[in-house]
């Protein structure tokens, strides 16, 4: 056993599996194993932890419900963090909304409809955690994160707790501060307005229903694996090439959305990676765009 993961299991502050398939929680269902695996239920627990992975000098990831993320698949030689109990609690207190950021987002969604709140009806088909949402500025409709959170608690690596405004996250189209700086997210903050709550339910529903015929969430996928270019849409780039279905491995276009790539078998990540790096070159060679993942790579290559 490695000592630092001996020191982790001393001090009892969280469950800690030794090389953890990381396929079992990512929603591609592609990874190999990380060094460690730790489910942490406390603040504490969580600060006692960097503070013993940062004297090891030991790379550490958070992971929420593992959307929008491929694992290599020769694992993380680290250790990945996973929140829950303590950071999955929630506050509703008239407009404003505390949640913690490893509460599911679409649940946060539904749980404001339910008090007829407005705002996060963009969220009801975004797989993930409030935390993965809020550090990539997640959106859909027209709307995102940056419209909604007035603040959240940030983790810094070195243990201190900072509460950033929403204007100290540096938002932009599916990124934040956070992209460049480590740090966990704790909670967020959101301010939603009073709504009619039959109007609400039925823009969800809607929302929902047109993610069910568009999209391929019944098959493992990551979401949406390319940034839009500027006033364009990666999927008709895409598809426009007759891309749709092609596929390496077990890794394929989906026939539904061409911005999603699906395990249709046993996808490894190096079909992903080389099935992104051909679109890329088709979409570049026929159109000069330049397209840009959405999706975060971790893990060693």
């Amino acid at each position: 056993m490695k000592e630092w993961i001996q020191a982790l299991s001393k001090y009892n502050i969280g469950i800690v599996h030794q090389n953890e398939a990381l396929s079992k929680h990512t929603t591609w269902k592609i990874g190999g194993p990380a060094d460690a695996f730790i489910e942490l239920s406390t603040i504490e627990g969580l600060r006692k932890t960097l503070s013993i992975l940062n004297q090891y000098k030991v790379p550490w990831h958070v992971l929420g419900k593992g959307s929008n993320l491929l694992v290599s698949d020769k694992g993380y030689r680290g250790a990945v963090i996973y929140l829950k109990e303590e950071f999955s609690r929630i506050s509703v207190n008239d407009t404003f909304v505390r949640v913690g950021s490893g509460f599911s987002f679409i649940r946060l969604a539904n749980l404001a409809a339910k008090n007829g709140l407005t705002g996060l009806e963009f969220a009801g088909g975004i797989p993930g955690t409030v935390g993965g949402a809020m550090y990539m500025n997640a959106g859909a409709h027209g709307s995102d994160i940056s419209k909604v959170l007035v603040e959240g608690e940030v983790l810094k690596e070195n243990g201190l707790l900072e509460t950033w405004k929403v204007q100290d996250f540096q938002f932009r189209y599916r990124t934040s501060r956070l992209h460049k700086e480590k740090g966990i997210i704790l909670s967020g903050l959101f301010q939603l307005e009073v709504g009619e709550r039959k109007k609400i339910a039925e823009d969800m529903a809607n929302f929902k229903d047109r993610r069910r015929k568009t999209q391929p969430y019944q098959q493992p996928c990551s979401g949406s694996v390319f940034k839009n270019p500027k006033d364009n849409y990666a999927g008709r780039l895409i598809e426009s090439l007759g891309l749709k279905g092609f596929r390496i491995g077990d890794a394929q276009i989906s026939t539904t959305h061409a911005n999603f790539i699906v395990n249709v078998g046993q996808a490894k990540a190096k079909d992903v990676l080389e099935l992104i790096d051909y679109v890329k070159r088709q979409v570049y060679k026929a159109y000069t765009i330049d397209l840009v993942p959405e999706v975060e790579l971790f893990g060693e290559r």
